[in-house]
C-alpha cells in the first residue's frame, strides 16, 4: 500500500473554495479502483491550513489517480492556484 499526505496552506480569503475543491476530488477520487482511502482535513486551529490524506493500493492506482481528468482540472487548474505552500509525503506501510 502507498500512503501520501499533502499539507496544503491557501491564500487568504480562498478557504471556501479549497473547501469545494476538496469535496470535488473526495467525490471523484473515492471511485478509483485502486484508491483505499482519500480524506481532505482543515485546521481548526489555522483556517487556511489543509491536508489530504489518501491510500492507493499501488503506485499504478496512484499513477491513474494524478492522470484523472478531474485531477487536472481540481488540482491542477483549481488548488495550485490558490495555495501559497503545499508539502508532499509519499509513504509505504511499516508491515
Amino acid at each position: 500500500m502507498i500512503v501520501l499526505k499533502v499539507d496544503m496552506l491557501v491564500k487568504p480569503g480562498t478557504e471556501t473554495q479549497c473547501k469545494e475543491y476538496i469535496r470535488a476530488m473526495q467525490e471523484h477520487s473515492r471511485q478509483e479502483p485502486g484508491c483505499l482511502l482519500y480524506i481532505g482535513h482543515q485546521s481548526i486551529e489555522d483556517s487556511r491550513k489543509f491536508f489530504f490524506y489518501e491510500q492507493y493500493v499501488d503506485q499504478a492506482a496512484l499513477d491513474f489517480h494524478r492522470n484523472a481528468p478531474y485531477f487536472k482540472q481540481y488540482v491542477i487548474g483549481g488548488l495550485d492556484g490558490i495555495m501559497e505552500h503545499r508539502t508532499r509525503d509519499l509513504c509505504v506501510t511499516v508491515e
